[in-house]
């Protein structure tokens, strides 16, 4: 069932929204070379608890930490250890929390230290997947344009976006309806609803779009590169919203 959202439930989402992206950034200033991401994931989880609010990752079907940390081929899902980030590496942040029983999730990929031109241009395409995105999400318009306008992007680019894995709606739940492909065909799909809640999280490889799905983890068949950039998103009647943003911003 598709969940459209009151102004007062948005208003709860808004504020979940703005505390991840607070914690999101603290998180990101402290990706460099040598930091474990077990470290990471204590910065995130030290942040949600002391704003009153509750790490939606940990324990999620047996999810063992707050945070998700997908170094370099990991796609998403990476659990959070004690080796040290190597200059040169890309790492996915993936962070969800709860505030007065609404959920938001975000999620950015961040170089360790300097890296590659060939890592850094993958960073940001993957970063412009999800504002093509975005500016299709408007009432009326389609599931599927969202998919299409992420894989028009990533693949004009050279790169290829991951089919077994998408968006979602989120609310309640982390998960909601509708589920949110990365790929898509113009015009197709159901159509968006003003007080829809969306999480939208282009995923692209370097390489192919094949993935290894073990347990949690999941990666590049082919061992390439994989970037990652999820933000909520609120369909309006105009404009559509990022609801993971710093208050006013």
């Amino acid at each position: 069932m598709i969940l459209v959202k009151t102004e007062e439930q948005i208003a709860k989402m808004r504020k979940a929204g703005h505390l991840l992206f607070c914690v999101i950034q603290e998180v990101c200033q402290a990706v460099k070379p040598g930091v474990t991401t077990r470290h990471l994931n204590d910065i995130a989880d030290h942040l949600i608890r002391k704003a009153g609010a509750i790490p939606s990752f940990y324990q999620y079907n047996g999810f063992p930490a707050s945070l998700c940390t997908s170094v370099d081929d990991a796609v998403v899902h990476g659990i959070p250890t004690s080796e040290p980030l190597l200059e040169g590496s890309i790492v996915g942040i993936d962070c969800g929390l709860i505030l007065d029983g609404w959920h938001a999730d975000m999620g950015r990929t961040m170089p360790v230290g300097r890296v590659s031109p060939a890592a850094t241009r993958l960073i940001e395409i993957t970063k412009q997947c999800f504002f093509e995105a975005l500016a299709v999400c408007k009432e009326g318009k389609r599931l599927g344009d969202i998919g299409c306008a992420v894989q028009r992007m990533a693949e004009s680019s050279g790169y290829s976006v991951v089919r077994a894995l998408c968006g979602h709606g989120i609310g309640r739940a982390m998960h909601e309806e509708p589920q949110v492909s990365n790929t898509g065909v113009l015009g197709r799909g159901m159509r968006l609803k003003r007080g829809m809640t969306l999480a939208i999280e282009p995923m692209i490889n370097a390489g192919g779009y094949e993935v290894l799905i073990n347990g949690w983890d999941v990666r590049t068949a082919d061992g390439s590169l994989s970037a990652y950039y999820e933000n909520t998103v609120l369909i309006t009647s105009g404009a559509p919203e990022v609801l993971t943003l710093k208050a006013g911003g």
